[in-house]
């Protein structure tokens, strides 16, 4: 049965709004006994993750079976073959990368690190894991609106930052607005901000955007700013379920982030996966491809639906509908998942990327619900 922009309008909310941990906040009901232990259910297209079903590389999976019987010992040497390749790449030295269980180990370690020596600036809608887990510990945010075109305000997040501010977060492509801060302007922030307090940008999407080096400020560290640049495998190397991320940044951040951390450093599958996978140009080209496909597909459904889209760089896309818990709900009918609602923003509505077949799905859908 379609659902007009009316009854969508004066649907009930079924959101569960914004969570640290937005994929055990989803409710998918009571699995059944036959469930896949790791992956959505058969019939089920998932894309409410911004997972990357085209992962791990063939090359990545060959390593993983190839060391899976040294699983015994713990993954040092993994994380220092890793840290090795990650110096080199960026030219700096090895005590400047620091390994994680996934980025969100070191984004919140960064977070927890700093919360002592000063209040976090952040804006106010992004991937808030980081920020909400240091509150959650007695942290003080102060939280930086939007532009009026959903984009990240850097003068006015520049503005915040005075003398009692020890941390400004980004997270660049913004999480769930898809969009991607100009390189130039966002290097200029980062060269006067870091000069007052820690600056913390989250590139967990940055290799899906158009132009990576122009967009990353990854190069600032060895400039000699006060950043920390995090990044995962989650994304591109569609390894979310390994589990290993970084950051490059400098000693004394690197030293203060390894304080908080809870992991070793990683795990053996997720290392050897890594360290297979990092240079492997082939499988990135080709997970860039398929994303940048599946993204294109729901373009063209957001626009048959009269609806309009942000303008995404990454692996989601954040849609103006009229009433996004609503839209969740009769997504869910149909056996896709996406996300409800985040917070206030009530009529914006983030779907993720997915096996080519699961965003068709939403693609025939998505007009379908809205009656267009």
């Amino acid at each position: 049965m379609k659902v007009s922009r009316r009854g969508l309008l004066g649907a009930a909310s079924v959101g569960v709004g914004m969570a640290a941990f937005p994929c055990y906040a989803e409710s998918f009901g009571a699995a059944p006994q036959d469930a896949p232990l790791f992956g959505p259910a058969p019939g089920v297209a998932l894309l409410s993750r911004n997972e990357n079903p085209y992962g791990p590389a063939p090359s990545a999976v060959q390593s993983i079976t190839r060391w899976a019987d040294k699983g015994c010992y713990y993954a040092d040497g993994g994380a220092r073959r890793l840290v090795e390749m990650l110096s080199e790449r960026f030219g700096v030295g090895m005590d400047h990368i620091a390994i994680g269980s996934g980025s969100t180990e070191i984004l919140m370690s960064a977070a927890l690190a700093m919360k002592d020596k000063g209040a976090i600036v952040c804006p106010e809608l992004f991937w808030d894991a980081t920020v909400l887990y240091a509150q959650a510990k007695g942290a003080n945010v102060k939280r930086v609106p939007l532009k009026p075109d959903m984009s990240v305000d850097l003068a006015a997040m520049e503005a915040a930052v005075t003398d009692d501010v020890a941390l400004v977060q980004i997270c660049n492509p913004n999480n769930p607005t898809g969009m991607v801060l100009d390189g130039e302007e966002l290097r200029g922030f980062v060269r006067r901000v870091s000069q007052k307090a820690t600056v913390l940008i989250d590139e967990a999407y940055i290799e899906l955007t158009d132009r990576p080096d122009y967009s990353s400020v990854v190069d600032l560290v060895k400039e000699g700013c006060d950043l920390i640049v995090t990044r995962t495998f989650s994304k591109i190397y569609g390894m979310a379920g390994l589990r290993v991320g970084y950051a490059v940044t400098t000693p004394e951040n690197v030293h203060a982030i390894r304080g908080y951390e809870m992991s070793f450093g990683g795990n053996t599958a997720g290392l050897a996966a890594a360290v297979a996978s990092y240079n492997d140009a082939g499988f990135t080209n080709f997970s860039k491809d398929k994303i940048l496909e599946a993204r294109g597909i729901m373009l063209d459904a957001v626009a048959a639906a009269g609806l309009r889209a942000l303008p995404s760089q990454t692996n989601f896309l954040y849609v103006e509908v009229p009433d996004a818990d609503a839209m969740q709900a009769a997504m869910r009918e149909r056996g896709v998942m996406i996300r409800p609602a985040y917070g206030k923003w009530k009529t914006w509505s983030r779907a993720s990327t997915g096996r080519i077949e699961d965003v068709r799905r939403y693609a025939a859908a998505l007009p379908e619900i809205i009656g267009a």
